[in-house]
């Protein structure tokens, strides 16, 4: 494998975006696809063997969602740069990928240009947001700053935009299935009480009303996939 080449890997269950991507990127004589995957678990064990320069991860993955993914590669290597990428684009989700430990974070309608320019760019160590170009401190009073302005009725602006746990997040599967507070108690081995707990941090972090909407708005932003919402049983 070429030295001077940066290499990537592929986070994406949908075979034909998955191949447009690695056409995209191969374009430049520079970049390498050196390995495809097609969920957030295959992910995680991927990049601890390959240990590629960038990933490209979706977010509407199957196992784990690409924040999930995100969140447990940064936590093994510090030094992973990653791409987000998402069909649901606003400002919130663009907090939650970076405060996952995204690099950088894109709509999937990205322009080839932008996105091979981003992969550049976070491979000499940056962050990309929009158009900026930025080093981590930057990043980091960027965020502050934009925490600051949307903050609403008095709430911590790092409570609105703070991403859900892993026990919070397989919390939410688990509603989106239709199951009870008793049944998601059972099923994760943890107490009624502690379901109730994690359903009110669930709720405040969404800025939701109750578990319907909050299942709704996981299905809009990829976090959860449809076909991962059957009842249980």
């Amino acid at each position: 494998m070429p030295g001077d080449k940066i290499c990537l890997m592929i986070v994406e269950d949908h075979p034909l975006f998955r191949e447009g991507l690695r056409r995209v990127v191969e374009v430049a004589e520079d970049l390498e696809v050196i390995a495809e995957v097609g969920d957030g678990e295959q992910a995680i064990e991927a990049a601890k063997t390959l240990k590629p320069d960038v990933i490209l991860m979706d977010i509407n993955l199957p196992k784990l969602n690409g924040l999930q993914a995100t969140r447990q590669i940064v936590a093994n290597q510090e030094d992973a740069k990653i791409i987000v990428l998402t069909a649901y684009h606003d400002d919130e989700q663009l907090f939650h990928a970076l405060k996952a430990g995204a690099a950088a974070y894109y709509p999937k309608h990205v322009s080839p240009d932008t996105l091979i320019k981003a992969i550049h760019a976070i491979h000499e160590g940056n962050f990309v947001i929009g158009d900026d170009v930025m080093a981590k401190p930057q990043v980091a009073a960027w965020l502050i700053r934009q925490f600051e302005e949307l903050a609403v009725f008095d709430e911590s602006p790092y409570e609105m935009f703070a991403p859900l746990s892993i026990r919070e997040m397989d919390i939410l599967q688990l509603i989106a299935r239709g199951a009870s507070n008793k049944e998601i108690g059972r099923e994760l081995s943890i107490s009624r009480q502690t379901v109730k707990n994690h359903m009110s941090s669930i709720l405040r972090k969404l800025a939701v009303n109750d578990r319907t909407q909050a299942a709704v708005l996981a299905l809009r932003r990829g976090w959860i996939r449809l076909e991962d919402t059957k009842p249980l049983g």
